[in-house]
């Protein structure tokens, strides 16, 4: 899904900073990734792969993704 089709799903989304270098990131009210809960800093592409996984849960099933 390229960042446009993103868009169109996501009503919200917040990187919510903490102290100590720990961070949140929450998709329409969904925690999607805590860097204090997995211990360490995202991989490449692991933040916007929950993101994906985050939005094929309110994604109709007719709408496919395009390669990003």
């Amino acid at each position: 899904m390229n960042e446009r089709e993103i868009e169109y799903f996501i009503s919200s989304w917040k990187l919510v900073p903490g102290s100590g270098g720990v961070f949140d990131v929450w998709v329409n009210g969904e925690r999607v990734f805590c860097k204090k809960e997995v211990g360490r800093h995202a991989e490449p592409g692991e933040v916007r792969a929950a993101i994906n996984a985050a939005l094929d849960k309110i994604r109709p099933a007719d709408v496919e993704m395009a390669a990003s």
